[in-house]
């Protein structure tokens, strides 16, 4: 029998990964309770790879509705980017949460670290040496992105090239944060500096690898040919996602690294 309605919007069909995920989040807490008490980590292992098994098949789905059964329609894909903004929105609040409290001890240290900031023994990095080479080198992956986002709409063949280059500048960027990390003269445990450093600059390592993530199954499904030049939402969002990741970087680059050498 056909179901007809009188909206143009998508009604998600019954579906058991919402609950699924949500119990998986409350089992991967628990074991991170196990982690840090008992030191036995294997729960929380399992746990995560539960849930990227959940969350791989949820978006399956969504990939399913959208490119085979053709349920995201003009309106559904209005909505869907408005959610994107919204999550970038809500990630940008994330971040403003640590440079905030980098600028409230940065501008009026406590007399508990001598009045003084960088807190005395810190060693800060050198900003012109593996931090602008970072900086150059995200910031070009935002230049070859948007090449490829450009060859989309217009030379859709051609467009896998760039978006390769990025993901490989992506995750070149990724193991020099890695290799700084080693280098670092300071620690996590090195007072509230070594605390805000490491907390603020690893969320943002954590996003660009993310954001890997997110470009390299849009350069998956794109082989695929799952995009056409007016519907390619996948693309887009991730490409949203990686300017916002270069924006917090030049934020982050700036009052981190360069302001207080």
């Amino acid at each position: 029998m056909k179901i007809s309605h009188n909206h143009p919007f998508h009604m998600v069909t019954i579906s058991p990964w919402p609950l699924m995920t949500s119990l998986s989040i409350l089992n991967i807490l628990m074991s991170m309770i196990l982690w840090f008490n008992l030191y036995n980590f294997y729960m929380l292992l399992f746990n995560l790879f539960n849930l990227l098994m959940i969350l791989y098949q949820w978006w399956r789905d969504v990939i399913r509705e959208s490119t085979m059964q053709g349920c995201h329609s003009l309106n559904v894909l209005k909505l869907l980017k408005f959610g994107m903004i919204l999550f970038i929105i809500s990630e940008l609040f994330f971040f403003i949460s640590f440079f905030w409290t980098y600028l409230h001890c940065a501008i009026a240290p406590n007399i508990e670290i001598g009045m003084m900031w960088p807190p005395k023994n810190i060693i800060m990095f050198n900003p012109y040496d593996i931090p602008l080479l970072n900086s150059i080198i995200l910031i070009s992956s935002g230049g070859t992105i948007t090449w490829s986002h450009n060859l989309l709409t217009n030379n859709k063949k051609k467009s896998s090239t760039p978006l390769l280059l990025t993901i490989m500048l992506g995750t070149y960027f990724s193991l020099i944060q890695m290799i700084e990390y080693f280098e670092a003269p300071f620690t996590f445990n090195d007072g509230i500096f070594g605390s805000i450093f490491f907390m603020t600059t690893g969320f943002h390592g954590i996003h660009v690898i993310l954001g890997i993530i997110f470009l390299s199954t849009s350069l998956i499904r794109m082989n695929l040919n799952h995009f056409s030049k007016i519907h390619h939402f996948h693309f887009e969002a991730a490409t949203w996602y990686w300017h916002f990741v270069d924006i917090i970087w030049l934020i982050l680059y700036i009052m981190i690294y360069w302001w207080m050498y």
